[in-house]
């Protein structure tokens, strides 16, 4: 990330769309300091504008079900094509593998925690069993089965308080939030945090991206100064996994991709059926600045997976990955 510099004050406050959530506010409140931070300006120059998106109103069913990770863009989008604002915060994880061409992540800010926290028992070996297990994201359901079959699935979505607040109802055993975003919410000292090595996260988890206009020169010279490029280089690169596995919402996939040096990535994968019964790894290590070796990794582990995990990809055509 650059250093401070000395950049006009905007004539007009600069506008960041966000969801109106307490963690999407969390993020762009996190987008806004560090931007006013790396041009010398009062916070005020930078206003945030929310949107409730049709994710956070639709509550009572899988995301995989109604419209998948547009439903957290679609607001937005909406809005950077219409000017209402000038760039909108996303969590990575959630944003479609395949976007408008009009459209650009211009900043990926330093990504935090990678790692899952489990909630309700120690470990994953402690969780009684037959035990209820609250999620709706297809990877953490089919790591979790994989790992203990004799566990129960139940659809539990919404913000982490929501979440949180069903687990104390009874609504399920245990369940498992993102690391990441227990600390932007200062909740920290909930659940345990799993081991990332054994646990693999989703992919982008953990890291803040700021999109806008591509044709926006004047935005991306802005935005420049807050990016991170290790980790815009390695959420490229999960990215460019995606694109090549060519899935859908309900394609368990988990991976952990970790810098090798200052020019190197190490990236590995791993995919599941969605009853956890087959799993498929492979890694690879390659130059930062070229993530189409993630694509050749993707092409590797289809080829290497049983027709239980392959029925789910489509191998080289870009999705919508959970």
């Amino acid at each position: 990330m650059s250093t401070l510099r000395a950049t006009p004050v905007p004539a007009r406050p600069l506008r960041l769309g966000t969801r109106q959530s307490p963690l999407a506010m969390a993020q762009a409140e996190e987008t806004r300091a560090r931007l006013c931070a790396a041009h010398g300006w009062p916070v005020d120059a930078v206003e945030l504008v929310p949107v409730v998106a049709s994710g956070d109103r639709i509550q009572d069913r899988p995301l995989a079900e109604i419209g998948g990770k547009a439903l957290w863009t679609k607001e937005l989008d909406a809005w950077l094509a219409e000017g209402t604002i000038d760039a909108a915060v996303h969590s990575m994880k959630d944003v479609e593998t395949l976007r408008p061409e009009t459209l650009t992540i211009a900043a990926v800010l330093p990504r935090a925690d990678v790692r899952d926290v489990l909630v309700g028992a120690a470990s994953v070996a402690d969780i009684p069993t037959g035990a209820r297990v609250g999620t709706s994201a297809p990877r953490r359901a089919a790591q979790m089965l994989h790992a203990r079959p004799d566990l129960t699935v139940v659809s539990f979505r919404g913000n982490v308080a929501t979440r949180l607040g069903k687990l104390e109802r009874g609504e399920a055993d245990v369940t498992l939030l993102a690391a990441a975003g227990l600390v932007r919410l200062g909740e920290t000292g909930i659940g345990t945090p799993l081991d990332a090595e054994t646990w693999l996260p989703a992919p982008a988890q953990g890291a803040i991206g700021i999109e806008c206009l591509a044709a926006r020169a004047d935005l991306l010279s802005l935005f420049a100064a807050i990016d991170d490029a290790p980790t815009h280089a390695a959420i490229r690169a999960e990215r460019a996994l995606l694109t090549g596995l060519g899935g859908t919402c309900h394609s368990p996939i988990a991976v952990l991709t970790r810098p090798e040096g200052d020019t190197e990535l190490f990236l590995r994968a791993a995919l599941f059926s969605p009853d956890g019964a087959h799993r498929v790894e492979a890694s690879a290590t390659f130059p930062m600045t070229e993530p189409g070796h993630a694509q050749a990794l993707a092409l590797r582990l289809l080829a290497d997976a049983p027709e239980a995990i392959r029925v789910h990809f489509d191998g080289g055509v870009a999705g919508d990955i959970a």
